[in-house]
Order: C-alpha cells, then structure tokens, then sequence
C-alpha cells in the first residue's frame, strides 16, 4: 500500500456499490495497492462476482463482501452493525453506490429513491461508521460526487411540488454530496479522519446512458483513479474538505455554511424518523 500511516497493518477500505463500473474499478485499484477491501453491494451474487473477479485478477488479494442496500436505512444499519462485529477500524470509507431514475420512485422507507440513496445513504452509512474510522490512524472518507450538480431545493428535496425530472434529482443529488462533505469536514476538525469529495468526469457506465443515450464517456478506469488516489495517497495526508478531479482541486460553487447546516439537519431528521 502506498500510504505509509498504517505500513505495518491491514490497510482496510470500504467501497459500495462495489460491483460494477466506477465502484468496482476503486475496489480493485485499492486491491491491487495491497489493501483489504470490503465490497459493499446490493446484490449478493453481483457482488460475489466482483469478489470473484478481482480475486481471479489480483493473486492473494484480501476482499470481503458486504450486503447493503443503500435505499434501505434499516439494510444501512444491519449492514454497519455487521461490519461492526468484525472490523474495529476502517481506514478508508468511499461512498460511491448511487442512481439515476426516470421516474418517481420512492424507497422503502417512502423518501423519493434517489435522494434516500444518493444522500441519505451516503450520510446514514458515514455517521455509523464514524467511529471505526476515528479508531484509524488516519481515517479518509472519499465521497463519489460530480460536476454534474445543482438545483438543490431544500424545501422540495423529494420532488413532492415540483414536477420530477430525473436530470433534476440527479443533480441535486450530487449537489447535496458536496455540501455535506463540507459540514462534515466541519464536524470532523480536529480529528484525524479527513473528507474530501471528488468528480469521476462524465465515464461510460449504466449512469451516463441513463442521461446522455449515445454518449461515449470516459473510462471506468479514468474515473475511478482519482478516488483512488484519495484514499490512499501520503500527498494529501491530513487534507480535507475539498473537491477534487484528475487529481487537482477545484473550487466548488456550492460552498455556503447555511444551507450546508441546513441540509445536514434535514437529513438527520429524515435518518432519524426511520430509526425504530
């Protein structure tokens, strides 16, 4: 592993939606770095298929199948409390797992799908495992956001007024991943866990054709590389807060410790209300 923090330890990540396109290419990039990674996936057999193909690729390669569906606050919490059982510390965590629908749907939880994913999964999934990654001797969570954002609207944040549009939810999604990133690096100073988000490009996958029919993106590879990079890079040890892409900073337009503050309160509150 390229990160000398943990040299003489498992180096353990934590990837979701691990199985296919960017997810699967960060699992097996941080694989082929030498570190164990837990592939967090909705399906089991898509997930063990993962598992199977790094581990056919990588000779000795430590990976670990993790059950999670990231719509799902009680599969979130099942799922952490199992990887809890098992693991004390996590060095790195990459939310990554996320969706893009053409129409209304809403979770099993009745929050519209791609927000209980594309958000609140990212933010119900980092706060239960804050405390492994705290345990870390230098904890880095990774968020998968995009330069694909905007239009959050904080009073419609499930599309309930306004007309839904798949386009639209994605991008205030991707927004809402940033802006988070922010209160939680916030929340995090001090510590010794950073958060930085980043921007996989426009890449080929399910995603871009959902949105962009006929598109020719980039690589899973290409995109993928720079979450890599953050998760286990000594050059950006202690950095936090930022937004990344091609492994160079950008500045974020979404930057507003209000609204932030507001958006992370909304999704405590939506977290909470499905915790019984």
């Amino acid at each position: 592993m390229t990160d000398p923090q943990n040299s003489s330890e498992e180096f353990l990540c934590l990837v979701t939606g691990a199985n296919i396109g960017i997810g699967f290419e960060i699992a097996r990039g941080l694989a082929t770095a030498g570190a164990r990674v837990v592939l967090a996936c909705r399906d089991r057999a898509k997930g063990q298929a993962a598992v199977d193909s790094i581990a056919r690729e990588i000779q000795n390669a430590s990976l670990e199948l993790l059950i999670i569906d990231l719509s799902s606050q009680q599969s979130i919490r099942t799922a952490a409390r199992d990887f809890l059982q098992n693991h004390p510390a996590l060095d790195v965590l990459v939310n990554n797992a996320g969706v893009g629908l053409p129409q209304r749907q809403q979770s099993v939880d009745g929050i519209e799908l791609t927000f209980a994913t594309n958000v609140l999964g990212y933010f119900l999934l980092t706060n239960l495992l804050l405390d492994p990654l705290r345990k870390a001797r230098a904890g880095r969570i990774v968020n998968v956001a995009s330069k694909f954002a905007g239009g959050l609207d904080l009073s419609d944040v499930e599309f309930e007024r306004r007309l839904y549009d798949a386009t639209a939810a994605y991008k205030q999604s991707k927004q809402c991943n940033r802006m988070l990133t922010w209160a939680l690096a916030r929340r995090l100073g001090g510590s010794r866990v950073t958060a930085n988000a980043m921007s996989p490009g426009a890449v080929d996958t399910r995603l871009l054709r959902t949105f962009v029919p006929g598109m020719k993106g980039r690589t899973t590879e290409e995109g993928a590389d720079t979450a890599v990079w953050l998760a286990n890079s000594p050059e950006i040890a202690g950095v936090t807060g930022r937004f990344w892409f091609n492994r160079k900073e950008e500045p974020c337009e979404f930057h507003n410790p209000i609204e932030e503050e507001a958006l992370w309160k909304l999704c405590e509150s939506m977290t909470e209300s499905s915790a019984s």
